[in-house]
């Protein structure tokens, strides 16, 4: 599977190319405005064609608005969150769920998004209640303001319930399709397929286990570490491929990066496959890699 493949995502008919761009930590203090600027930019000129963000992300939405000025806007499919704005973290009222996502335009400098998730809540009910988060969403989808609604969030049983709706097109789930842990393979991958709803695998690097720091906190984590370390391998690009390779086609995964040089590193590992003698190897030592 090459990054630019194009899967189509659920029944939202969006064609996204199998790698897309998280850009959480575009927002943070240590990064400027240039530097989400020239990682946007190169992300696109690569051929990736879809970019999420979130109001939480402290500076990223803000940042992406500047980045998609002067046309960059009409070459990528835009998502963002609602839920989890600094002040308003936790509400999912119809209320404060437009308010999150009319500010999200203007951060943004858009007059439209193709996606919107209904974002980390605590309990699956508060956006799915009647006249809540979800009825809102529809409404603005309705309205012709977003193009589609979505879920992002870790909770497996809460991915079941928002699929079971008939109204959540998209579901984004992160930590739990990686080297280390597999589970949602069992539970929203087959659910997802069979509802025709589009999946996103975020924190594919298990934040930051798998990233190539040496993980001092996670016993499987470290063992692969140190395997890879000792064969001149790097996990970052095992952890890559193995969800490039992801078995389904309304699929996409979703990195992080913030720099364009960072861009251009996720987009190499995703590109390049790995040798088959040292997947061969690395299964038989953990159980987990592709069959090649």
């Amino acid at each position: 599977m090459h990054p630019l493949d194009k899967q189509r995502l659920g029944r939202t008919e969006m064609r996204v190319t199998r790698l897309t761009l998280g850009c959480a930590w575009m927002g943070g203090d240590n990064r400027t405005d240039q530097q989400a600027i020239e990682a946007v930019h190169c992300a696109i000129e690569l051929g990736i064609n879809f970019l999420d963000t979130s109001p939480g992300y402290r500076e990223s939405e803000r940042r992406l608005g500047l980045a998609l000025q002067g046309g960059w806007r009409d070459r990528i499919y835009l998502e963002t969150k609602a839920g989890t704005h600094p002040e308003h973290r936790g509400d999912y009222s119809a209320a404060t769920i437009r308010w999150s996502v009319e500010n999200s335009l203007r951060q943004l400098k858009t007059d439209y998004l193709d996606s919107v998730l209904i974002h980390d809540c605590a309990d699956i009910e508060d956006p799915l209640a009647p006249g809540a988060a979800l009825d809102e969403l529809c409404k603005m989808k309705q309205e012709g303001l977003i193009g589609h609604v979505g879920l992002g969030v870790r909770q497996h049983d809460f991915h079941r319930r928002a699929i079971e709706t008939g109204q959540i097109e998209i579901v984004l789930s992160y930590l739990d399709y990686t080297l280390l842990d597999q589970s949602v393979a069992q539970t929203t991958l087959p659910l997802a397929a069979q509802r025709d709803v589009g999946i996103i695998l975020g924190s594919i690097l298990g934040m930051g286990k798998l990233s190539g720091r040496e993980p001092t906190n996670d016993p499987r984590a470290h063992a692969m570490w140190t395997w890879c370390q000792a064969r001149g391998v790097d996990i970052r690009h095992l952890a890559t491929q193995y969800c490039m390779a992801v078995p389904y086609d309304n699929v996409v995964i979703m990195p992080g990066s913030s720099t364009a040089e960072h861009v251009q590193d996720v987009f190499r590992m995703a590109a390049t496959p790995v040798e088959p003698e040292i997947w061969r190897a690395f299964q038989a030592e953990f159980g987990v890699g592709l069959d090649v």
